[in-house]
């Protein structure tokens, strides 16, 4: 569009090189933004502004979509959303691993043990429709789109949880998930590997997919398992699936435990395979060790673990088990098992894995960061400059566009969020400014809430949420629900342009 088809506009960021989110190669222009939208791109010279951004020797780039997200409570307690918007974040996806915060479907229902609110007091927010209302007044920073957790669904339902659901419990958990998608909830999540959720057969998920089905929601699965039958999870989760002809999303894709170490070269073409006969992709996240509940079993498989949390020992947040487990007197299994309920980091995946499943083009970028834990996994604060700085710039395991397509436009397709994870005249003006020199993550597994660097400023629907290293106290996030996504969502990346 050209300046004076649009003589004013509210604000107009000048001299940047543009990624817009295709994959293609950058293109130096001005990008004008009017309201919630960007209204023009191109040699703006001529166009007048209320305000001017300097983008010079910076990329100007679509806003980061966090595809993996558990920012749940966090939208509602904290809506600065300080963790996400200081590495360009702009859109989340909650309530992943089979964990949401809604449906609360009883007063007496407790969330999974799992969960990552242990021991909070539970917000009573019965249906999805009630977190939106909460999510509205809130008025976060960033956008958010919502998934129903089945494990969730399954503390709501029964009372034992280590058996299959009954016919009964299945069609309860059918009309809970029916009215949350008719709320706006995009689709279903799973945690199959988790204790409330891992007596579920597939036909119980199946049960479940078949609601998705008329409403083209989604599916992401946390697999039943990551590690010595990685493989035949990953086909479980295709399967499920393919019964209803819902997409699939391949949570946090990884390969654990030494003796799975490289097996990445494995599940990989197991993946391209599934998606030449169905709609199905997978998220990552860019580092070795992953963060969940402190299990003593999984801690002995693990190189090292670190404790994020515990209820018995506040103080060891922080930690290495070992080191707590030596105070003690205890081997790390019987330490693990004192400290529970507890978080960890486990240190159990091979960096040659985690390249190349980057690497992989169909892959896109989830932090999987949890932002109640006392000491977070460093993914909370770095995973999206960490992508851009070190496996991009530094490794040059895949170039800054594609890096930038994996973050944007790759899960907006995913996803169907209509208009957003592209810079293009008409689209949402979710944007961040950076420095492609200095971009880099500095939250480490010592100090994990340290904001990255290089990121300039970012802005959601318009508005400016983060700048010169602050968040400006602007919350023009807004909820994307089902309805507002196009149906096309799904569609493979060849099939993007």
């Amino acid at each position: 569009m050209k300046g004076n088809d649009s003589p004013r506009a509210d604000c107009i960021i000048r001299g940047g090189e543009v990624i817009d989110g295709s994959g293609g190669l950058s293109f130096r222009a001005d990008v004008a933004l009017c309201g919630e939208r960007i209204v023009a791109v191109g040699e703006l010279a001529d166009m007048s502004g209320g305000e001017y951004v300097d983008a010079t020797d910076r990329i100007i780039a679509p806003g980061f979509i966090d595809v993996h997200a558990h920012d749940d409570r966090c939208l509602l307690e904290h809506p600065d959303m300080v963790p996400k918007v200081s590495q360009g974040v702009t859109t989340v996806v909650v309530g992943n691993c089979g964990l949401s915060l809604s449906p609360h479907i009883g007063p007496d229902q407790h969330l999974p043990k799992f969960s990552m609110w242990e021991g909070r007091k539970p917000l009573q927010l019965p249906t999805v429709a009630d977190f939106f209302d909460e999510l509205e007044r809130a008025h976060p920073a960033v956008n958010a789109a919502v998934l129903v957790g089945h494990s969730t669904l399954r503390c709501g339902t029964m009372s034992d949880l280590g058996r299959p659901a009954t016919s009964t419990e299945i069609e309860a958990m059918q009309e809970h998930l029916r009215r949350a998608l008719e709320a706006g909830a995009v689709g279903l999540s799973s945690g199959l590997f988790y204790d409330e959720a891992r007596s579920a057969p597939a036909e119980e998920i199946k049960a479940l997919t078949e609601i998705l089905d008329p409403f083209d929601g989604i599916y992401t699965a946390h697999i039943r398992n990551e590690a010595d039958r990685v493989l035949e999870a990953i086909e479980e989760a295709a399967d499920i699936g393919q019964h209803a002809n819902v997409q699939v999303v391949l949570s946090h894709h990884k390969c654990v435990g030494v003796k799975n170490y490289g097996r990445s070269t494995e599940t990989l073409p197991v993946i391209d395979r599934l998606r030449s006969r169905q709609r199905l992709s997978l998220d990552v996240y860019p580092y070795t060790a992953s963060s969940t509940t402190l299990m003593p079993e999984r801690a002995l498989q693990a190189e090292k673990v670190l404790i994020t949390w515990s209820a018995a020992r506040p103080d060891v947040a922080g930690c290495d088990l070992d080191d707590v487990a030596a105070e003690m007197g205890l081997g790390r299994q019987a330490a693990a098992e004192h400290l529970s309920p507890a978080g960890a980091i486990y240190f159990m995946m091979h960096d040659d894995d985690v390249r190349r499943i980057i690497a992989y083009p169909h892959s896109m970028i989830g932090s999987d960061g949890i932002p109640d834990d006392q000491h977070p996994h460093p993914r909370l604060w770095g995973t999206f400059p960490r992508v851009l700085g070190y496996y991009a710039r530094e490794l040059r395991i895949i170039t800054l566009e594609d890096a930038i397509r994996r973050m944007t436009r790759l899960p907006a397709t995913q996803f169907g969020f209509k208009d957003r994870g592209s810079i293009h005249e008409g689209a949402y003006a979710d944007l961040v400014i950076f420095d492609p020199r200095t971009v880099r993550d500095k939250a480490t597994f010592e100090l994990p809430e340290q904001p990255a660097a290089g990121i300039e400023t970012v802005f959601v629907n318009g508005q400016p949420v983060w700048r010169d290293g602050a968040v400006t106290g602007r919350h023009p996030g807004r909820a994307i629900r089902l309805q507002e996504t196009t149906r096309e969502r799904g569609a493979r990346p060849i099939d993007e342009t």
